[in-house]
C-alpha cells in the first residue's frame, strides 16, 4: 500500500513569480512618469526633460533604482505575511519573478518613452534616448526582496524568544524580569 503525501498546489507558488513580473509594468511607467529625461514629473525642470543634457543620465538612472528598491521591500512585505506559512519555494520564485519584473520594468519605461515620448537623437551619444546606463540597477528589486525577507524573518523569530514564545526579547529568563 503507498501512502500519498499531500502535494501543496504549485498555482500559489508560481502566482509570487507572476506577480512580481507583472509588477514590473507599473514600476517601468512610473520610472518614465517620474525620471528625468522621461516625463520628468519629480523636478519639472525643462533643463533636466531632454536626454541631451548628460546632467540627466545619472538621475534618471536612480530613479528607476529607488523604484526598484521600494518594490522589492513592497514583495518582501508580502512574503513574510503572518497569517500564513513562508516556504523557501515561495522566496525563490518570488525573486526570480522580482528579476523578471525588473527587466519587463526597463523595457516597459523604455517603450513608454518611444510610444509617448518624444524622438530623440542618438547620433551623439545612445544615453540620449530614454534608456538605462547601469544595468545593475536591475539587481536591486531582488536583492532588496531578499534583504527584506530576511530582515523580516529574523525579526519576527527574535521577537518569539528563545523557545519559541512569544515573550519580550532581552530579558533574562532566570531572574524572571
Amino acid at each position: 500500500m503507498t501512502q500519498r503525501m499531500p502535494r501543496r498546489s504549485s498555482g500559489l507558488q508560481w502566482a509570487w513569480f507572476a506577480a512580481a513580473t507583472a509588477g514590473g509594468i507599473p514600476v517601468g511607467l512610473l520610472w518614465w512618469l517620474l525620471a528625468p529625461g522621461g516625463l520628468n514629473l519629480i523636478t519639472r525642470d525643462p533643463a533636466l526633460g531632454e536626454g541631451t543634457n548628460p546632467l540627466v543620465w545619472l538621475p534618471r538612472d536612480l530613479t528607476l533604482a529607488g523604484l526598484l528598491v521600494f518594490a522589492g521591500c513592497l514583495l518582501a512585505v508580502f512574503i513574510t505575511d503572518k497569517s500564513r506559512r513562508s516556504r523557501q519555494e515561495d522566496l525563490v520564485l518570488a525573486l526570480a519573478g522580482s528579476l523578471a519584473g525588473a527587466a519587463v520594468a526597463w523595457q516597459t519605461g523604455m517603450f513608454a518613452a518611444q510610444l509617448w515620448g518624444a524622438p530623440a537623437d542618438t547620433s551623439i551619444n545612445a544615453s540620449v534616448a530614454f534608456s538605462l546606463r547601469s544595468l545593475p540597477v536591475l539587481l536591486l528589486w531582488p536583492a532588496a526582496t531578499a534583504i527584506g525577507t530576511f530582515a523580516f524573518s529574523l525579526l519576527t523569530l527574535l521577537r518569539q524568544g528563545p523557545e519559541g514564545t512569544a515573550g519580550p526579547v532581552g530579558r533574562d529568563a532566570a531572574s524572571g524580569a
